[in-house]
């Protein structure tokens, strides 16, 4: 497997797999693909964001996004922020999102930053017991504010 900075390209697959679960399946329209794209470009032109896959055999396998927020807080460190995290439906289960966010972690590193964070939803059980299992910790609660 490799893990690269996505492409145009892969915006399809990407936005499969963010479809692929209860909670996408409600929220996203892999039938228009116009707004993913416009996304896709704000995100690729981005210096502090990274949009990363993890590819298998030229099939893309995995996805997530990496955003370096600069901060007055911890003596002016930067912090990574991981979203996003998918793995495809017939990839689970094969160690290909640890090593996934390993390489996220490795690259907030290599970018300065001071600690990662990630949020995952209350009812993604299983994804909180692999982010644990990782060494991250459950630290703060998290708050959201829909703005449509």
């Amino acid at each position: 497997m490799i893990i690269r900075r996505a492409t145009a390209e892969d915006v399809p697959a990407i936005v499969a797999m963010l479809a692929d679960d209860e909670l996408g399946a409600s929220r996203e329209s892999p039938g228009d693909l116009a707004p993913y794209r416009r996304a896709f470009e704000a995100i690729d032109a981005a210096g502090h964001e990274v949009l990363a896959v993890a590819e298998r055999d030229g099939e893309v396998v995995g996805t997530l996004q990496l955003t370096v927020l600069r901060g007055l807080s911890r003596r002016g460190a930067s912090r990574a922020q991981i979203e996003a995290v998918r793995v495809a439906s017939g990839a689970r289960g094969q160690g290909l999102g640890e090593e996934l966010v390993r390489w996220a972690i490795d690259e907030a590193k290599a970018r300065g930053c001071a600690v990662v964070q990630l949020t995952s939803d209350k009812s993604r059980v299983a994804a909180h017991r692999f982010y644990l299992r990782l060494g991250f910790t459950r630290s703060h609660e998290g708050f959201k504010l829909p703005l449509s």
